[in-house]
């Protein structure tokens, strides 16, 4: 069992804090870490971190070891206790640590309090037990990776039991109010009461024991299952309000053994009933019968959610089903376009239409008032006007070229591309001749 002493915490410096995580840093791929990389990734400005690396192991907040060759260092749950509360100090959410509440295969409860006095529980995962040791078999903490350390196993399970506490408390399911998570410890509001276990009277019983059995079906509508739903995680106050603890296990009604733990869940509670207060029912939930309204497991991404389930709850709520029905709006738009190609022109094509028109218009003008300064000039007017018509040619050639080379033009088709090269080409033989126009006037 971890010793909690806390007293060694108000008289550790700057520079040994530094080292501490600089040291956890390093186990983020260092089952071992060496004293040269923790100097490293400290980078104390006068050195020394030799001799805080000693002192920290005498305080036994770190642990030397060696293994297959390698000398190094690794932190131990005290070190990692320090870490985390220190965390708290500087958030002004814990400032003094009391006695030991509580103790479990993988927790430790402790009574805490703020500078004001205001009680709270500091409960600090500590995995990895010699009673427990089966955790990375039956939690999947880890997902898809094969090994880790126990801290950060103890990590895990704290940030999972803080997503859920927040998440039921939102939703006004009786569980401690989180108010704080950092590492593998969670700061919650205190409750006053007792477990079940510890309660060997109550007045009404049958009550309580629909409440405990209203409680389990309130979670499978969430889309949740405790897992461990039993007397020492149930909390009972003298007015037989009932508070329910310890969420780290809890997994998803879409989980492949979600049967099993309900029915082990209402089987605990009616063989406790049974037992200590000689008092036997017939009326229980089932799974089968319970319709999720909300789906809560998707959201926290609990123990046996899958992409798969999350895939086919957002097709049943959000989104719309692909069917012809409805289709319509795409159909409008086919049918427009089918008209348009073998009906009717469309606006951009009349346009272009009435384009060409005024274009020859102009050239017919222009030849007209051609022909009139021919008559009027002479035979002397004749040579420069095969000059200048060899030279508008030439010009026109090279304009035509340099529009089709233009092939990065936004067009959609190549017979669009041609139309508009030719409009260009028709525009620039109108402006050439009117000014071979201006200068013969």
């Amino acid at each position: 069992m971890v010793k909690f002493d806390v007293r060694q915490l108000r008289y550790l410096s700057r520079e040994e804090f530094r080292c501490l995580v600089s040291l956890e840093m390093g186990m983020k791929n260092h089952e071992i870490v060496p004293s040269e990389l923790i100097a490293s990734i400290a980078n104390l400005r006068h050195g020394g971190c030799y001799k805080i690396l000693r002192d920290l192991v005498q305080y036994k907040l770190i642990r030397y070891d060696h293994r297959n060759g390698i000398r190094g260092y690794h932190l131990t749950y005290a070190g990692y206790d320090y870490l985390a509360l220190r965390s708290f100090s500087n958030q002004n959410v814990v400032y003094s640590i009391g006695n030991k509440i509580g103790v479990g295969k993988e927790s430790d409860i402790y009574i805490a309090a703020s500078e004001d006095g205001t009680q709270y529980v500091l409960k600090l995962h500590r995995l990895g037990r010699i009673c427990f040791r089966k955790v990375k078999e039956k939690r999947d903490y880890l997902k898809r990776r094969k090994n880790a350390s126990w801290l950060y196993l103890s990590r895990l399970a704290a940030e999972r039991e803080f997503s859920f506490l927040k998440a039921l408390h939102d939703r006004g399911y009786p569980v401690p109010e989180p108010l704080s998570w950092n590492r593998h410890a969670i700061v919650m509001k205190l409750i006053p009461g007792y477990p079940l276990s510890q309660v060997n009277e109550i007045t009404n019983t049958a009550k309580v024991y629909t409440k405990l059995m209203q409680l389990i079906v309130r979670l499978a509508q969430m889309g949740l299952i405790h897992g461990d739903f039993n007397e020492f995680n149930i909390m009972i106050n003298d007015k037989e309000k009932i508070t329910v603890i310890d969420l780290p296990q809890m997994i998803s009604t879409s989980h492949e053994n979600a049967q099993y733990y309900f029915d082990r869940d209402v089987e605990c509670v009616r063989t406790w009933f049974k037992k200590r207060y000689d008092f036997d029912s017939d009326d229980r939930p089932y799974l089968s019968d319970i319709i999720c309204e909300s789906k809560v497991d998707v959201e926290m991404k609990a123990s046996g959610y899958s992409r798969d389930i999350k895939d086919d709850f957002e097709n049943l709520t959000l989104n719309k089903p692909k069917d012809d029905m409805w289709d319509g709006d795409n159909e409008e738009e086919d049918s427009g376009d089918e008209e348009s190609e073998s009906g009717g022109e469309s606006p951009e094509e009349e346009e272009e239409e009435e384009e060409d028109e005024e274009a020859v218009e102009e050239e017919e003008v222009e030849c007209s008032s051609g022909t009139k300064t021919e008559a009027e000039g002479g035979k002397e007017n004749r040579g420069s006007e095969e000059l200048t018509d060899e030279e508008d040619e030439e010009e026109a050639d090279d304009s035509s070229e340099e529009i089709n080379n233009k092939s990065y033009l936004p067009h959609r088709d190549k017979e669009d591309h041609k139309k508009s090269a030719h409009q260009f080409t028709v525009y620039q033989k109108s402006n050439l001749s009117k000014d071979d126009i201006k200068k013969k006037v």
